[in-house]
């Protein structure tokens, strides 16, 4: 019976905000299904919403919070300063895991998936003094980093992804949380010649929260965290034998301002693809909530999709990768 565990499909249940504080402790709008064994090529975790329907995590969830109904083709004003720095994050890897999931663009639906590469599950390494990822890290929903169009701060184009989000919160998360952040600043990592922002951000119901309002904050009260940051991305590479990565700006750290005209464009960019106004490549447009687009499906469109998908295989678990440390100059 234990043997057949990995082909079973596991549904989690409904998710209370991580760390909530009133007033915004609320039931989430979203939950997850585990298909497949962690650590195998199969493994799948798919969302659904409130309703108990598939949704892409890409395209259906919205980016603001203070637009719930509208998923992001035409957009609401925010009602103050405080809602205009409230955005929504997709939690893919829980800090100081090794693992390299993340939301798979080309996948109907988008599950999030382990990352494969030269045929094997990808895990990214402990780089000492450093356990896995040291935030927890996803993506911003309805983003996307066009690789047809160039940034105007990097002049590199995109790379092809979501925008990526760490979260410096005293919690760890849960792969699959949907939870509230506020933007804080932004590193422009330049990966292989494309523009890979990480913008910087706080669960809003952290517990020191309100004491983070911009980039100087996350110095003032997590003293070394940007710095460890930093020297994360750059050499996260290095023991797979590639060379160090490099930056925009030599480095700095950019701020609020900066980071959220950041994501605003490339929300815009992210809506002219689901309105298939620009080439989308290989990326799977498919969603359940976006008003007028030509990819959006019916519910039960989306579960037939899904449930097209081949079962999973008995792929053993590997964790050795996670065990390993690397100790460089």
């Amino acid at each position: 019976m234990r043997a057949l565990l990995p082909l079973l499909s596991v549904v989690r249940g409904w998710r209370v905000g991580a760390a909530a504080r009133p007033p915004r402790r609320v039931m989430s709008l979203y939950r997850t299904e585990e298909r497949g064994h962690p650590h195998s090529e199969d493994y799948r975790l798919f969302f659904k919403n409130v309703a108990g329907h598939y949704i892409s995590p890409f395209h259906d969830i919205p980016l603001k919070v203070d637009s719930p109904q509208e998923n992001g083709i035409s957009r609401k004003k925010a009602r103050n300063d405080e809602y205009k720095n409230l955005f929504n994050m997709v939690v893919e890897i829980p800090r100081w895991t090794n693992a390299k999931m993340e939301i798979s663009t080309e996948e109907p639906m988008n599950p999030i998936k382990q990352d494969v590469k030269s045929g094997k599950l990808r895990f990214i390494p402990n780089i000492f003094p450093h356990k896995g990822y040291i935030w927890n890290y996803g993506a911003f929903p309805q983003t996307w980093e066009d690789p047809y169009q160039k940034d105007k701060n990097t002049n590199c184009t995109g790379d092809n992804d979501p925008v990526d989000v760490c979260e410096i919160g005293s919690k760890v998360l849960s792969r699959g949380d949907v939870i509230q952040v506020k933007i804080l600043g932004t590193l422009a990592l330049i990966d292989q010649g494309a523009t890979d922002w990480k913008i910087i951000t706080i669960n809003v119901n952290d517990p020191e929260a309100e004491k983070f309002h911009d980039i100087d904050d996350v110095k003032k009260f997590k003293p070394g965290y940007l710095e460890a940051t930093l020297n994360w991305f750059r050499l996260y590479k290095v023991p797979d034998g590639k060379p160090e990565n490099k930056f925009g700006f030599n480095g700095e750290f950019k701020n609020k301002a900066f980071a959220i005209e950041v994501v605003n464009n490339a929300h815009e960019c992210w809506k002219a693809m689901l309105m298939e106004k620009c080439d989308h490549g290989a990326i799977s447009c498919t969603n359940v909530d976006v008003c007028d687009s030509p990819f959006r499906r019916s519910p039960e469109e989306a579960r037939s999709l899904i449930e097209s998908v081949r079962a999973p295989s008995m792929s053993k678990e590997v964790t050795k990768e996670e065990e390993r440390w690397h100790f460089l100059d």
